[in-house]
């Protein structure tokens, strides 16, 4: 219930200008952060809801970081009036100090926002000053002593959110959004003085702005005025501009003189605006209005501007986040837009002037003035000043494409420049469509693509791509090249006899986007991923792209398994074949294999993939590969041999017959009865938070602590999380069962709201199954970074404690983006996996949850 009453009794208003308020009548969405120099510097966090402000005091301010939490102590309900209060509290009254309004806008619930501030998980959007995008208030299960309410404050993964070791923006803003002074210029004042001000203007200003309401609201905010910027030059709006291309290095520079932006997987499209005209230019100044549907238009429209051309590039974000090319393909192809964002992030012209002259970063501010921080459908593309290769490693650690730098005081220059450089994780470039291989699963669709680049103007051959095409995009690519059919190659050189094999030849007239690991001794693409056709660049334009500086890559692992039928699909919606799935092992080989080879595995095979018949298979079938080791269990004589591998072309022969998940045993075959690894499984029910879960994993970790072991945390790749912990096999199998159920059932005990741990389904909605049956023998749980038979493709992917966060759920690291993520890791997170195992003591598992 709302109340006032508690607010008031701690105050004297006869001592203190601090509203007495009244409970509202009308429904309202108002947030408030008041920066508040009390005993100990914090925040004041306030979100409206049943006519007060709910309150939180966040005692290191809100973080940008996803996943970095902020304890956040819940307080009094407080007035709306509040909202408006700065001033000083006098010393000895309650909460005596400074206040300022360090931010203040809306903020919208995801869900419902009292169903969610009543279970104490609450996600949000906020649209302020400062702060944008998702974040979450996640309540903590205190003690039964605890007088007060402890909640953490978390930012959610978004366009808004930062990079760790990136600028804080407490320190980049300290000052109130309502008067434009800092803490300090207030304090001592008489309260309200600043109110009466109007905002006060900081002397480092550097464009001159006009005040102007932006849409229908009543929120006021500044906008640039170019007829007053120096350097600024008065001119027509050009037709097109061509854009400024980046040169391609292998590591981002370093300096002060550079920003770094994220790159993003899209097209790049230059919109000019004309009185409320809207076109959208390709990079080679194609008018693609029409492609990409009404929103687009009628969001770029709502701009308040009148003229301008502004460059950005136009993605689809996935689930994950991430802007991802063959999505964006996928949903121009199906007519569908509501997954679109378009991120500017350069102005060349506004209302009647020329910007190309000023440098970056004020152009970059303008854009900003423009377009807001709210996560619309035009999204401002911010950068981060300094330590571009720190910004490119967490940049690739979360499979995203890579980094853009661009000097800060750099002039907008057309063509391929030196001022702006792109640093990617993973290779990717176009290249020209010469032909095609049909499909060996069906006559309509290919099987894989002939591709080349231009070199002094001869097409030059660079191997094959063979996976990355749903089924539908198989049959389209089919269908269209099949009318370009020539008769000879088209390639300057001839090619061998393994390279034109089953090759039918096209006019080379198309352009693909591919992804790939590296490039081959002989020239050739390693691990090749199509991503999409690229009808903004024109073929003749295609070259190699090698970067700068660019070292040696690693030699492939030796595969020497032939796989029949290389090109069916496996996951229909990610384009992933039978060929793509062993490009995917091989690349992850020497993580995997210290948790496959030599166990007795249980195995998922799906012949026709996700969408077809699944089964279970521990013992051996016809037809097995050579490679797949047969062994036999010690207390099964008479039963037929399980299934194990003992090297790389073991796990490809497990591909060839359509394995797409693989579960070992926790004990090896050479000690087939005391268990090296205990693993607990988090299966949550339905309604829990992704945050839920990851408290309860630290609770695991912690409670395996206390036992004397050393926990580690993977995703699942399905809903959960698991949490394993490496031992010195010296206990028995019933030892470790006993052992991990005490440790489920103690949880379930303490805190039966959040926890059960037996199996029944109908005890499980809104609660988390900690599973523990797993710990017997004969049982499997899914191996570190095998897939899983699930849309998506996802895998089970092995994490340090500290990437656990909002942003990275079960499901966020999949076959297509692993690698990228593999390759930017400077250690592996599992590295010590094995040093840490320790002896299963024998009290262990009985002690009570830790306060």
């Amino acid at each position: 219930m709302a109340t006032l009453e508690t607010y008031r009794q701690k105050r004297n208003f006869g001592a203190t200008s601090e509203p007495k308020g009244r409970k509202a009548r009308k429904a309202g969405n108002a947030f408030v952060i008041q920066k508040h120099a009390a005993t100990r510097l914090h925040y004041d966090l306030r979100l409206e809801m049943d006519g007060v402000m709910k309150s939180w005091a966040v005692t290191k301010g809100p973080s940008l970081v996803p996943g970095e939490k902020r304890l956040a102590v819940h307080v009094e309900d407080h007035p709306l009036e509040y909202n408006e209060f700065e001033g000083t509290i006098p010393k000895g009254e309650y909460g005596g100090g400074t206040v300022i309004i360090w931010d203040r806008g809306t903020w919208n619930p995801i869900h419902d926002g009292r169903k969610g501030y009543a279970k104490g998980r609450l996600e949000f959007e906020l649209i302020g000053e400062k702060l944008s995008g998702r974040w979450h208030l996640v309540k903590m299960h205190g003690k039964p002593s605890e007088k007060r309410e402890n909640w953490l404050l978390i930012k959610g993964e978004d366009d808004a959110a930062r990079m760790a070791g990136g600028p804080d923006i407490l320190e980049e803003r300290p000052e109130s959004v309502k008067t434009g002074r800092e803490i300090e210029e207030v304090a001592g004042e008489a309260p309200g003085w600043s109110s009466k001000t109007g905002k006060i203007a900081k002397s480092a200003a550097r464009i001159p702005t006009q005040s102007v309401k932006r849409d229908e609201s009543e929120v006021l905010v500044e906008l640039p005025d170019p007829s007053s910027v120096k350097g600024a030059k008065k001119a027509p709006l050009p037709d097109f501009v061509e854009p400024t291309f980046a040169s391609l290095m292998t590591a981002p520079p370093t300096g002060d003189r550079w920003i770094h932006e994220i790159k993003f997987d899209g097209y790049r499209l230059q919109a000019r605006i004309e009185a409320g005209r809207v076109k959208l230019l390709t990079r080679s100044g194609l008018d693609w209005t029409r492609k990409f549907g009404k929103e687009v238009m009628s969001a770029l429209q709502a701009l308040p501007i009148g003229t301008a051309l502004i460059d950005g590039e136009l993605v689809v974000e996935t689930g994950s986040g991430a802007s991802d090319f063959s999505a964006l393909q996928a949903d121009l192809s199906a007519g569908r837009s509501d997954r679109f964002a378009f991120y500017v992030f350069d102005l060349l012209y506004l209302d009647g002037y020329d910007l190309r002259a000023l440098p970056l970063v004020e152009r970059k501010t303008m854009l900003e003035q423009i377009v807001g921080t709210e996560p619309g459908l035009v999204r401002y593309s911010g950068h981060f000043d300094e330590n571009g290769g720190l910004v490119l490693r967490h940049a690739c650690r979360l499979s995203l494409e890579g980094v853009i730098s661009k000097l800060r005081d750099g002039p907008y220059r057309s063509g391929r420049s030196k001022a702006w450089v792109k640093s990617k994780c993973s290779a990717r470039q176009e290249f020209v469509i010469a032909g095609y291989v049909p499909s060996s699963t069906s006559r309509k669709a290919i099987g894989s693509l002939v591709l080349g680049v231009y070199d002094d103007g001869k097409l030059e051959h660079v191997g094959r791509v063979g996976t990355g095409f749903t089924g539908a995009v198989a049959e389209a690519l089919f269908k269209r090249l099949d009318r370009m059919r020539i008769a000879a190659s088209p390639f300057a050189d001839k090619l061998t006899a393994e390279e034109a094999r089953l090759a039918r030849y096209v006019r080379p007239e198309l352009v693909a986007e591919v992804e790939f690991r590296a490039w081959t001794a002989d020239g050739h693409l390693r691990h090749a991923s199509f991503r999409g056709l690229r009808e903004d660049k024109p073929a003749s334009e295609i070259v190699r792209e090698i970067p700068k500086s660019k070292t040696a890559t690693p030699k492939p692992q030796k595969r020497i398994v032939t796989l029949t039928h290389p090109d069916r699909i496996y996951w229909p919606d990610e384009g992933v074949t039978k060929e793509g799935l062993a490009d995917y092992y091989t690349e992850v080989w020497r993580y995997i294999a210290p948790y496959i080879v030599g166990r007795p595995l249980a195995l998922l095979r799906c012949p026709s993939g996700i969408t077809g018949q699944m089964f279970f298979q521990k013992h051996a079938w016809k037809g097995l590969n050579k490679h797949i080791v047969l062994v036999n269990d010690p207390k099964d004589k008479d039963d037929e041999p399980l299934i194990s591998i003992n090297d790389l072309n073991g796990l490809m022969g497990l591909v060839q017959s359509a394995v797409l998940e693989i579960h070992p045993w926790g004990s090896t075959v050479a000690d087939w009865d005391r268990p090296d690894t205990i693993i607990m499984d988090l299966d949550p029910g339905g309604g829990v938070a992704w945050e839920t879960i990851i408290t309860a994993a630290e609770e695991v970790r912690q409670r395996l602590k206390d036992a004397g072991l050393t926990a580690f945390v993977k995703t699942s790749g399905g809903k959960g999380l698991h949490v394993v912990a490496p031992l010195k096999p010296k206990a028995d199998w019933p030892a470790v069962k006993a052992f991990t159920k005490a440790i489920a059932d103690s949880m379930a005990a303490d805190s039966p709201d959040q926890y059960v741990s037996t199996i029944t389904k109908s005890r499980r909605q809104g609660k988390i199954l900690i599973d523990y049956l797993r710990n017997q023998r004969g049982m499997t749980a899914v191996a570190p970074y095998s897939t899983r038979a699930r849309p998506g493709a996802a895998v089970s992917m092995p994490l340090a404690w500290e990437e656990l966060s909002p942003g990275v759920g079960p499901d966020y690291f999949t076959v297509d983006n692993t690698p990228t993520r593999i390759a930017a890791l400077t250690s592996d997170p599992w590295e010590q996996f094995r040093a840490e195992a320790k002896p299963l003591a024998a009290s262990a598992g009985r002690k009570r949850k830790a306060g």
